[in-house]
């Protein structure tokens, strides 16, 4: 069936690639529309955005035309549609109208996947998911003490569908994928089963459509629609980065893991640029230029590390406090957002400290930041990678270099962030060696960001914001293109007396290890939380799993090129490879590492086994015993030290995979 509009009745139809996309009749408009009345509140990253919309108008009915519908309210044409080459346009044509509401065609049972890196939900049925990048929250379970704790502390609790990265995308198990270029606030509404319901803060925007005959390809195409990022170093992914924000000692501390027998690859200290003490916890001193007190000589030592095969990174984010160096330069130089009211800079309180947002919307700021910063301070000394955090605490009215409306650039800001990053590392010739990694993103990002990170978790097993979200975030994020994602081993977030227990950093390393880099980091409050190297137990379940980690790069390497040659992710939902298995479509606390390995972390407290499904036909080999399982779900036994993991024992790599239970013992 042809790409097109066709009557139907009192409605119309469109078809795409032989797939129902919109049916439209009288009494089932598949668009309405109306004049938007916002408001929106940040406090600190965490948004309250309402809408109270007036006028609205369904219109019911249409004229179809050659190249697209007319669509009328009381004869007068109130909206147009038009397909051209998989792309679907919409224009509203009353002035004032800025609400799009367009109902797009679902078949019983479809499952729906994608919305950027979803936390909470893989599947998107039942529920409706913002578009809108920012903190993701504390808890996010507003059934909790914690999240109802913070909601009432600075609206910071969050909920489920709050995300650093969302991405107007979804999928669905008729292998269809919608994605549109608005970069306003939007919704993604699947909550009726009937339809997929979108809300467009614009009064345009194009969708554009994709079919493919089976999940992989359509992954894939999406991923070449957004970009496929280089393959990651040998260094990244050939053993643990090991995160300490203690000064020089960070050196004597990392010592301690190399003399335990950790694969180390890397020393992360995200301290480099100093600290300040706040009652969240250790925060960073946002003037990114190197503390020459803090970390003496940091130049010669990363050269002596990198001498010896390991590398040093370091963290930055795009706002500079009022009370760094930094902070006049950038003034003087016009590189900050203003106030809409004066040409005072737009400051922003980021937890007891102020600062200015860098306005990557001028040019001459990007290139400022890029050369000044990122390059002359970070990778001309040596540091070969680094976190670039934040890039969701755009205000909403701020006064932009480039006359946009920063509702529309909110959420466009952590891709202008991640190419000043990429335009950085390239200035040096260091894409696909040196690796900056981001919790922020939209729409384009994977253009620019080599890797993801999970974001902050809480350090626990929560439902909503402990470990096991890692999982979900990996493979909702790699549907649309994200190839490579990992997270803090061991957690982030402690706060009101919530703090890390030797399981928990136990399970988050097995975890790690099979994720396609191992980070550690020491969370916001080091000082109260276990460390890895707090006892010689810990440091030993550590290094254990960083060998694994670094046993497995040649299958890595060997993943890291399926990424950028079919933009497959590193970690994979089940039914990316067995699509015929509706049952697979919710799973989301396991995952295929490339297609011959399944990983099955332990992520509920206190567990001492748990379900395991095995896809396809089997036998699948458990790693540590080698014993053979055929395909189904079992019950498997999961001692700390033990997760559940599978090989294919026909894969090229069983080998290497058999290897594993050697390297865990020795």
């Amino acid at each position: 069936m042809q790409d097109r509009f066709t009557q139907h009745g009192d409605g119309f139809d469109l078809h795409f690639a032989g797939r129902l996309v919109l049916a439209h009749r009288a009494e089932s408009p598949a668009l309405a529309m109306a004049r938007g009345a916002p408001s929106v509140e940040m406090y600190r990253g965490n948004f309250r955005i309402e809408d109270a919309p007036t006028d609205r108008i369904v219109p019911t009915e249409c004229q179809v035309e050659a190249d697209g519908v007319m669509l009328l309210e009381g004869g007068i044409p109130a909206a147009r549609l038009a397909l051209v080459d998989g792309r679907l346009s919409v224009e509203l044509l009353r002035d004032g109208y800025d609400r799009i509401h367009l109902s797009f065609h679902a078949e019983p049972d479809e499952t729906v996947w994608g919305g950027g890196e979803q936390m909470s939900y893989f599947a998107l049925n039942g529920r409706a998911f913002p578009m809108w990048t920012s903190e993701p929250g504390v808890g996010r379970d507003k059934s909790t003490a914690l999240t109802r704790l913070m909601d009432e502390t600075g609206m910071a609790g969050g909920d489920y569908w709050n995300t650093n990265y969302p991405q107007p995308t979804f999928l669905t198990s008729r292998w269809l994928a919608v994605h549109f270029t608005a970069e306003c606030y939007s919704v993604l509404d699947f909550t009726d089963p009937s339809r997929h319901a979108v809300e467009v803060w614009s009064p345009r925007t194009v969708f554009e459509l994709y079919a493919e005959d089976c999940p992989q390809e359509l992954v894939g195409a999406l991923s070449a629609r957004f970009g496929r990022q280089p393959p990651l170093p040998d260094w990244a992914i050939g053993g643990a980065i090991v995160g300490l924000k203690d000064g020089l000692r960070s050196f004597e501390r990392l010592e301690g893991f190399i003399k335990a027998g950790a694969a180390v690859s890397g020393l992360w200290c995200e301290d480099w640029a100093g600290i300040r003490e706040t009652s969240f916890g250790r925060r960073l001193f946002w003037d990114w230029r190197r503390d020459r007190q803090r970390y003496a000589d940091l130049p010669e030592r990363i050269a002596a590390l990198e001498a010896r095969g390991i590398r040093f990174l370091a963290y930055a984010n795009p706002y500079l406090a009022v009370d760094g160096i930094l902070y006049e330069e950038a003034a003087e130089g016009g590189h900050f957002c203003l106030r809409q009211d004066s040409d005072e800079v737009y400051l922003v309180d980021f937890g007891e400290f102020d600062c200015g947002v860098l306005d990557f919307t001028r040019p001459e700021t990007r290139d400022w930041f890029a050369e000044k910063v990122l390059g002359r301070e970070m990778l001309d000394i040596g540091i070969s990678g680094w976190m670039a955090d934040f890039g969701e605490y755009l205000p909403t009215d701020v006064r932009l270099a480039d006359g946009s409306d920063p509702m529309e650039a909110h959420n466009r800001w952590p891709v202008l962030w991640a190419e000043v990053n990429a335009q950085a590392v390239a200035s040096r010739g260091k894409t696909g060696d040196a690796v900056f990694f981001m919790r922020a993103g939209y729409s384009g990002v994977q253009g620019y960001c080599p890797l993801l990170w999970a974001g902050d978790q809480s350090v626990d097993f929560t439902r909503h914001d402990g470990i096991g979200t890692v999982i979900t975030g990996a493979l909702s994020a790699g549907l649309v293109g994200n190839a490579y994602s990992h997270s803090d081993c061991g957690g982030y977030t402690s706060l009101h007396g919530n703090v890390r227990t030797v399981e928990l950093m136990e399970r988050w390393c097995e975890l790690s290890a099979f994720a396609p880099v191992m980070r550690s980091h020491e969370g916001n409050r080091p000082d109260d939380n276990l460390q890895y190297d707090s006892s010689a137990d810990l440091l030993a379940c550590f290094a254990r799993w960083s060998r694994v980690h670094a046993h497995l790069a040649p299958y890595v390497r060997q993943l890291c090129s399926e990424a950028t040659d079919q933009g497959l992710p590193v970690q994979r939902p089940l039914f990316l490879h067995y699509p015929d298995d509706p049952a697979l479509f919710t799973v989301q606390d396991q995952y295929l590492y490339g297609a011959d390995l399944l990983v099955a972390p332990v992520i509920e407290e206190g567990a001492k086994s748990r379900s395991v499904i095995l896809p396809g036909e089997g036998p699948w080999r458990h790693c540590w015993t080698g014993a053979d399982y055929p395909a189904g779900i079992h019950e498997v036994p999961a001692p700390i030290g033990q997760p559940p993991v599978f090989y294919r024992p026909d894969s090229a790599f069983a080998p290497l995979f058999a290897g594993l239970a050697g390297v865990l013992e020795g």
